[in-house]
């Protein structure tokens, strides 16, 4: 009898500890949330500090949200250490392997790094995911890893691929058409640097490009235009002063 009373107090004992220790880590994942929200909130408002100081506050109540990891990893980006947002994003992956926008985030760290070769494998375990809602950023990405390794057909081919679900994606636009540039193919950069601006007219950093495309095509009046044009778009911005400096050579 006694037997059975100790194993009836012991057994009640350890439901009262479970119980417990589940309340316990919902509290604490709901106190984590509230900072994460903060977090979140300031980095809207771009007070990356402000919204590093929140997330990292979450962090020590509870680690093992993957969305907290990953605006950690961004927060990181935005203050310029890819390093440490490399950490963040590998820890998000790590609690939710199939976090496709983190793995996405990983391979854009990975770039910041200039490590193409580990951003291009987290790229392409993605751009197959048919569940993934913007398949163009990987796609893109890619684009822009292959042109960084002088890959200048991949490059095409990727970010072609990434044209098709959405035709006028800027970075994708200007991405091809310095990958044509870089080829040689004065004409198709002409054409695909003219949707960019046409698109998106006071994009300063496309009509550098395409005046870049001009000058390649022997069109100085008009790369004249385009670089004229990044200078009255973006008078403070480095593209202003280089297209002042290609101007004067033009000249």
């Amino acid at each position: 009898m006694k037997t059975n009373r100790l194993v009836l107090g012991l057994s009640l004992f350890l439901i009262f500890c479970i119980v417990s220790c589940a309340a316990n880590i919902e509290l604490r994942k709901k106190q984590a949330e509230a900072s994460r929200n903060l977090g979140e909130a300031y980095m809207q408002q771009r007070d990356f500090s402000s919204a590093l100081r929140e997330l990292l506050k979450a962090e020590k109540i509870y680690s093992k949200d993957p969305y907290l990891q990953n605006d950690l990893g961004f927060a990181y980006m935005a203050k310029d250490r890819p390093d440490l947002a490399i950490k963040h994003f590998k820890k998000a992956i790590k609690i939710k392997p199939d976090y496709t926008p983190a793995i996405n985030s990983l391979g854009t760290a990975y770039m910041a790094k200039k490590d193409w070769d580990s951003a291009i494998v987290c790229f392409k375990g993605i751009v197959d995911d048919v569940l993934y809602a913007t398949p163009h950023y990987p796609l893109t990405n890619l684009g822009w890893a292959y042109y960084n390794k002088q890959e200048y057909e991949l490059a095409e081919k990727y970010y072609r691929k990434a044209l098709d679900p959405e035709p006028n994606f800027i970075i994708a636009l200007r991405g091809l058409g310095q990958n044509y540039i870089a080829m040689g193919r004065a004409a198709d950069a002409v054409a695909m640097l003219e949707k960019a601006v046409k698109n998106y007219p006071l994009s300063a950093e496309s009509y550098f490009y395409l005046a870049g495309a001009y000058s390649l095509s022997h069109e100085y009046k008009k790369a004249i235009s385009a670089y004229n044009k990044v200078v009255e778009l973006a008078p403070d911005s480095a593209f202003a002063v280089d297209a002042q400096k290609e101007l004067e050579k033009i000249r």
